[in-house]
């Protein structure tokens, strides 16, 4: 079914960032894998061609556009190309509308700059080893000393956690902490006590820095404050709409690309003297996969346009995301079985989508709690 959300200048759009991929990313995401980071060239190439800060006001260098669909775009055309280390989506869609909408004046001539050039790179820190997605768990704190805070604890799982050089963290301001005593305060690279632990060794997305954070007793001045003092809570549940459905996008578009490469593989592989596309069981499972990945797309656009018009709510967020990425996850799987013993060497695109996609029912709120959010709007 032809798509029908996007313009001429999405399509535009969509040109430049394959370019750019081309041209910045895939030659050398090979060792970048190896080295488990990207290089910094990168992130500065991808301002330069003005792929970071797209929703940023045009006065603090950013392209002024907010439309979501142009980050759809981004998020497409990464995850075909397999390029999951250049966390771009995680800065633009995610950082970003923390800087844009909680930000005072003098922070965003501060940050927005460099964060739009590539110069800043960002990351946020809100999970930590005894508190992923309960809010209510997390022990990191903040003690208010006049004109800073004193920060202590530690966070892990970081994405972009080595090479950020503005943190956004989640800490206590108040005893109780949770709902009502959480604050947003950002870490800058260089501030005494900052320490980043070692970069995770995961089972894929080997090219996308991810670490531990430890505070000790970092002077964070009161000016770093982002957003309420005492709003995190609600700070953070405004903007997991985005970041859920970026996760989603990403998802059913490497659901329909493997789908693509596993369709043209059973077309060339052989067995018992003839192509594995005129097996009646390869068939099914292809007729199958493509008309899940079809009902999804469709409700896929229409969230994105949704979105983009101001109009998702938190739990059409949630049915998307959960949806798209166990899709994504049985079709990753599926696919593998369906390329045999090759399915199963790195050097097939197949096999790097089933370990670079696992993550996808997890990070960004897992499964379980989507499906938590969707049952409570409907039973409670």
């Amino acid at each position: 079914m032809k798509r029908q959300i996007f313009s001429a200048e999405h399509d535009a759009f969509r040109e430049t960032v394959r370019t750019f991929l081309a041209k910045e990313v895939l030659p050398h995401y090979e060792q970048w894998e190896k080295d488990g980071i990207v290089s910094r060239e990168a992130w500065l190439a991808a301002g330069r061609q003005g792929l970071l800060g797209l929703a940023v006001p045009e006065e603090y260098g950013g392209g002024g556009n907010a439309d979501f669909r142009y980050s759809a775009v981004l998020a497409e055309e990464f995850t075909r190309a397999g390029a999951a280390g250049l966390a771009i989506g995680l800065h633009n869609d995610i950082i970003g509308p923390y800087l844009t909408s909680l930000a005072t004046e003098e922070q965003k001539r501060r940050w927005l700059p460099g964060f739009c050039t590539g110069e800043i790179i960002t990351a946020i820190a809100m999970t930590e080893p005894g508190a992923g997605s309960d809010l209510q768990g997390i022990r990191t704190s903040a003690e208010d000393r006049g004109d800073h805070w004193v920060l202590n604890g530690s966070k892990t799982f970081i994405s972009n956690g080595i090479l950020a050089d503005l943190v956004i963290v989640v800490a206590k301001t108040s005893p109780e902490g949770g709902a009502h005593g959480l604050s947003l305060l950002v870490v800058e690279r260089g501030m005494a006590g900052f320490e980043r632990g070692r970069n995770l060794d995961k089972i894929g997305q080997k090219a996308q820095d991810t670490a531990e954070l430890f505070f000790h007793d970092i002077r964070v001045p009161k000016e770093n404050l982002l957003g309420e003092l005492n709003g995190a809570f609600v700070h953070l549940m405004t903007n997991l709409a985005q970041e859920r459905m970026g996760i989603a996008v990403a998802g059913i578009a490497a659901a329909e690309h493997l789908l693509e490469i596993t369709t043209a593989y059973v077309k060339e592989r052989e067995a018992f003297g003839r192509p594995l596309a005129k097996l009646q069981h390869i068939r099914f499972e292809i007729a199958e996969m493509a008309t899940e990945c079809a009902v999804t797309r469709t409700f896929l656009d229409r969230c994105i346009v949704d979105h983009a018009n101001g109009e998702l709510d938190a739990v059409h967020a949630s049915m998307a995301k959960w949806w798209a990425t166990e899709l994504q996850k049985r079709v990753a799987d599926r696919c593998l079985q369906l390329h045999g013993g090759y399915g199963y060497m790195t050097e097939y695109r197949v096999a790097k989508a089933f370990t670079d996609g696992r993550i996808q029912t997890i990070y960004g709120g897992t499964t379980e709690i989507m499906k938590e959010i969707i049952g409570r709007s409907l039973l409670d």
